[in-house]
């Protein structure tokens, strides 16, 4: 017969971790599956500064460790697999993970949203080092430096409006001839005497891969193919982001992009109904804040609300 658990977090990140320290002083004796990417976005984040109880600010590896250490503390158990099935139609609901099966009564999804990627080797090689996806996180980092934005939506023109605060210089690329963001966002971003736009054009390569700092950009023009350099101390994409729920598709309402749609913060639906027993907190269903203490904070409420679901059960 396979254990069931009373509850199992998927994701390691702010999210799952706080939620994983939630329960297991509950004495839920939580089960964590790290996942693809252990730790979530911190893990490849350097200095974390807005994070309240850091006043010199910490390293993102570090702060993971620490609520890592704080979660095993109290219990929590870690697991380094992924979720391939799940099944929510019978309770215990059933997990197929690439480590076995797990049964548990209930379920805290926190499996976070991965950001979109140019894909090119210097890019990949210098994320945390001036090459970020999150305008909120790192634009103070970067006050009265030039920098570059890649992107051609509200997104991309919500982070290139953000870094003029703290940029004297915002390009924004594009490798369309026209950009897809709504009207409104478009006219102040053109508007705004701090940011060029620059269409047609892609990165082939973030320049400072040995010094591990961004130096520039070479950037190809896809109309001519021909090349420049544009010196910047930093890039920023915004082309978006991916919510990790491939494997609940069909079990949870999603909504148009993936994102797990919630009632009263963390509770799932689908079809329009409650799905008893499985919660979503973090960045899987935040699309707006994606902060690392917003994604704590919907941890701390789906791993409450666990222990409510539970205790009304018997359990």
């Amino acid at each position: 017969m396979t254990e069931i658990r009373d509850t199992v977090i998927l994701g390691s990140g702010c999210a799952g971790l706080t939620a994983a320290i939630y329960t297991g002083r509950a004495g839920l004796n939580p089960l964590v599956l790290e996942g693809h990417e252990p730790g979530g976005q911190l893990s490849i984040t350097t200095l974390v500064e807005n994070f309240p109880g850091w006043p010199d600010g910490i390293q993102g590896p570090a702060l993971i460790d620490n609520m890592k250490q704080q979660a095993a503390r109290f219990g929590a158990t870690f697991q380094q697999a992924q979720l391939a099935k799940v099944d929510l139609d019978v309770h215990p609901f059933r997990l197929q993970t690439s480590a076995g099966e797990i049964c548990t009564r209930t379920l805290i999804v926190a499996s976070g949203a991965s950001a979109r990627w140019l894909g090119i080797p210097s890019e990949q090689a210098l994320i945390g080092h001036g090459v970020s996806s999150c305008a909120t996180c790192d634009g103070f980092f970067f006050r009265g430096k030039e920098i570059a934005v890649v992107g051609g939506g509200d997104s991309a023109m919500e982070e290139a409006l953000f870094l003029t605060r703290f940029a004297t210089k915002v390009t924004l690329l594009h490798r369309r001839d026209a950009f897809r963001a709504s009207k409104i966002m478009l006219e102040r971003a053109i508007a705004h005497p701090n940011i060029v736009l620059r269409t047609n054009t892609v990165v082939e390569e973030v320049l400072g891969v040995e010094e591990k700092d961004v130096k520039g950009l070479r950037l190809r023009d896809v109309t001519n193919g021909q090349e420049s350099i544009l010196p910047v101390s930093g890039l920023f994409l915004g082309i978006g982001h991916v919510p990790n729920t491939k494997m609940l598709a069909g079990q949870v309402d999603l909504d148009e992009d993936g994102y797990i749609r919630t009632r009263d913060n963390v509770l799932t639906t689908h079809n329009g109904s409650l799905v008893h027993g499985v919660f979503a907190c973090g960045d899987v269903q935040d699309r707006r804040y994606r902060q690392a203490i917003t994604a704590a904070g919907t941890g701390c409420m789906a791993a409450l609300e666990v222990e409510k679901f539970l205790e009304e059960r018997g359990h």
